[in-house]
């Protein structure tokens, strides 16, 4: 399997597991899959969300990326129902909320497609704020700190559905492709002289 998913911090998931055997947590989700299923639900594949900050180089720097939290898929069965995201507290690992919604589906979908890969991968979420955008990040150092890092040239990134105009959705792209595109969709056009401002 070339997917190797990086465990969870044991208090992320105890908060979600906690989360899920509260009837007032479930019930009060805005998740009516989640509310509707009848059996047992588990949480499973962890991924970390992290968050690319200033899509648009500053001073030479390369983009950051930040650790914002931990996202489980909830699954009833053989089907994902919701997620689960927790947020780092100053008390540790807490739930913050579950929802559900079309980048369920598309997570799930995505990393299916990761899986029929040639090349080992660590699956992560990235979030990229200034699109209104996240992708499956699958960062080729396997044996990497989940917490940290920002992609590499040669990793992956698959946009989820919906992607921004004009970005294919689940069509795997190297960073080093996509970063530019990215670029200039966020860079504001430069008024040509003479022109209105």
């Amino acid at each position: 399997m070339p997917l190797h998913v990086p465990p969870a911090p044991a208090p992320a998931l105890r908060s979600v597991l906690a989360a899920l055997g509260s009837p007032a947590a479930v019930h009060e989700a805005r998740t009516p899959g989640l509310r509707s299923v009848q059996g047992a639900v588990s949480a499973e594949l962890p991924l970390p969300v992290h968050v690319l900050d200033q899509v648009v180089p500053h001073a030479g720097r390369s983009p950051r990326t930040r650790l914002t939290g931990w996202r489980f898929l909830i699954r009833s069965g053989e089907r994902s129902v919701a997620a689960a995201d927790t947020m780092l507290t100053a008390d540790g690992w807490a739930f913050s909320h579950f929802f559900e919604g079309p980048y369920v589906a598309s997570t799930e979908r995505a990393l299916v497609q990761a899986e029929s890969l040639t090349e080992d991968y660590q699956p992560r979420l990235l979030s990229v704020p200034e699109l209104y955008m996240i992708t499956l990040w699958l960062h080729g150092d396997t044996e990497a700190d989940a917490a940290g890092g920002t992609p590499a040239p040669a990793d992956l990134l698959v946009p989820l559905a919906p992607a921004p105009p004009g970005i294919a959705a689940h069509r795997p792209h190297r960073v080093a492709d996509l970063l530019p595109v990215l670029t200039l969709r966020v860079t504001p056009a430069t008024p040509l002289l003479g022109s209105p401002a």
